[in-house]
């Protein structure tokens, strides 16, 4: 296509600034010859960076919002890199400065590169989508020096690169913007700023409606008026395990198996079905790229998730209790580089039905609550190297480290309802109507002597989120609370003081005798969701001491604090006594 073309499409209303065939020039080393209006367009690049030589291969429109350009003197060095790589031409927005600076408009006088001034009421979408329509009909081998620079992208990721710099090639050389995008609507990667969270939530529960329905990718969809291509970069093999179980999948739509949630989406903000084979063929190819940049990601996390098998592993076993503080700190250690001590942590164990009470794959839950737990900011950060996953049978479970109490965050905990509301955004449309997805979250963890007690109660949440209703439920230690004290009302007043006299009478005798308070100490550590440090230190005392008082509290009652079933007696019992 030639630059007089582009200039010919009134619809478009794009000025020439410079490229005049009256225009002079300084400096024509490396210019294309002949007359700048019949120089050939042969890619379009949106680009923004100061520095866009590595971008650029020669015959490409350039098209710039101009946020790199502060003052006189920005545009010398941009417009340099343009002549030296063989640009054809370069439109410039005004929305960002209202009009073309003529600091820009002097520099490309002086490189004779051709100069378009784009009005704020042309979107570069169109130019693109213009120009695209007439290079559809370009000699398919030009398409040998994209190969190249795809090849070279290739080589980038040897250094376990992020993506984005495959996306950024993808968006320079087709002029759109791409993005990455985990099942539940979190931008991994891509162009900035990122979507809407409303949007991407809405890109993501159509791409798993479209892949449980077993539609063929790439799947086409509109949201917000505007078209979207969605493409799956599956998760590395270890996240695709099948269904265990014989016979068919009883669903209107069968599908092999849910590991769709732990896929990423590619999104394109256009219809790719409209593209020429070429273009989606190196769609296909950076598809391609991402994955490998997936792979190296999550090698990345093997450590993590060693730790998560190898302490789930010492929690299930044998080990006595008074040994397993040592082997936690030890374990936690060795793969968490630079802590001296018990990462305060929370557990999270997950659980789903789907296909008639068959059960979500744990494997796809794992990496489904691996990108819902994400949280960049808020009060409680979560970054991802500071989730550690495995499996146990059915059940995703995590281990995910959490701040310590802050004057501003006495109790800093994950958000319950924040991450039921982004599942269930993004699982609206794939959960079927006898579907659901569970969830339970123990309290924070401040030492390892309690990781015995956290991981049994988030066991129990699991089970209290189980026989909710809804198809999305978490559910944490405060549930199990209040549904324990929502039960009480239907036993009998007469039966629940009789039950508190029983179980609370030794001590109460014990503390008017010899003038303890050891029910005071029972309420407090149960207040404190059976925390070792947190309730010696409300109580002022040291750790042994309320160790002592503990241990008299279990042989004058002849129950076990350890077991949830008995600290949630207690608690009957105090609220009914």
């Amino acid at each position: 296509m030639r630059l007089r073309e582009l200039l010919d499409a009134t619809e478009l209303g794009l000025l020439l600034l410079v490229g005049h065939d009256t225009d002079d020039t300084d400096d024509n080393d490396g210019i294309p010859p002949g007359t700048p209006l019949d120089r050939t367009i042969s890619a379009v690049a949106t680009n923004d960076l100061s520095d866009p030589g590595r971008f650029l291969t020669g015959g490409e429109l350039v098209l710039t919002g101009l946020a790199w350009w502060q003052g006189d003197g920005d545009a010398e060095s941009f417009v340099r890199v343009l002549h030296r790589a063989g640009v054809t031409a370069l439109a410039a927005g005004e929305v960002e400065h209202g009009l073309v600076p003529h600091d820009l408009v002097r520099a490309c006088r002086r490189h004779g590169l051709p100069l378009i001034a784009v009005r704020p009421e042309t979107s570069f979408a169109a130019i693109t989508e213009h120009v695209l329509r007439r290079l559809h009909r370009r000699d398919p081998g030009s398409l040998a020096g994209l190969a190249a620079l795809v090849e070279r992208h290739r080589r980038l990721l040897t250094d376990r690169a992020a993506p984005d710099s495959v996306l950024e090639l993808l968006r320079h050389t087709l002029g759109f913007d791409v993005r990455v995008l985990s099942a539940t609507g979190r931008q991994v990667a891509g162009a900035r700023p990122p979507l809407r969270a409303k949007t991407a939530a809405a890109l993501a529960a159509r791409y798993l409606a479209a892949r449980r329905a077993g539609e063929s990718a790439p799947h086409h969809v509109t949201v917000g008026g505007r078209p979207y291509s969605l493409v799956p970069v599956p998760a590395p093999a270890p996240v695709r395990v099948p269904v265990p179980g014989p016979g068919p999948l009883p669903h209107p739509h069968p599908h092999p198996h849910p590991a769709e949630l732990g896929d990423w989406l590619l999104v394109v903000e256009a219809d790719t079905s409209l593209w020429a084979t070429p273009d989606r063929e190196l769609l296909d190819r950076t598809v391609e790229l991402v994955a490998d940049a997936r792979a190296a990601r999550e090698q990345a996390n093997t450590a993590r998730n060693d730790l998560a098998d190898r302490s789930l592993a010492l929690l299930h076993s044998d080990v006595p209790a008074e040994e397993i503080p040592l082997r936690l700190r030890s374990t936690a250690q060795a793969v968490v580089s630079g802590v001296g001590y018990w990462p305060r942590l929370q557990f999270v164990v997950a659980a789903g039905e789907w296909h008639a009470a068959r059960p979500v794959p744990a494997a796809a839950l794992r990496v489904l609550l691996e990108e819902a737990l994400l949280q960049e900011d808020g009060p409680v950060p979560v970054s991802s190297e500071d989730i550690a996953a495995t499996v146990d049978g059915d059940r995703a479970v995590l281990l995910v480290l959490v701040p310590g109490p802050s004057e501003a965050h006495p109790d800093p905990a994950l958000d319950h309802a924040a991450l039921e509301r982004r599942l269930s955004a993004a699982l609206a449309r794939w959960l079927g109507p006898a579907d659901s997805v569970s969830i339970g979250v123990s309290s924070p963890v401040p030492e390892p002597g309690n990781a015995r007690r956290a991981l049994e109660q988030a066991h129990n949440a699991l089970r209290i989120a189980h026989a909710a209703p809804g198809q999305v439920t978490v559910r944490g230690p405060e549930d199990l609370t209040s549904h324990i004290l929502s039960l009480l009302p239907l036993i009998p007043a007469e039966a629940r003081r009789a039950f508190a006299t029983r179980l609370l009478g030794p001590l109460r005798d014990h503390d008017a005798r010899h003038r303890t308070d050891l029910l005071t100490t029972l309420e407090t550590f149960l207040d404190c969701d059976a925390s070792w440090t947190a309730c010696a230190a409300r109580l002022h005392l040291h750790v042994n001491s309320l160790r002592q008082r503990i241990a008299r509290i279990e042989h004058l009652t002849q129950r076990d604090l350890s077991r949830l079933e008995t600290r949630l007696d207690f608690l009957a019992a105090l609220k009914s006594g």
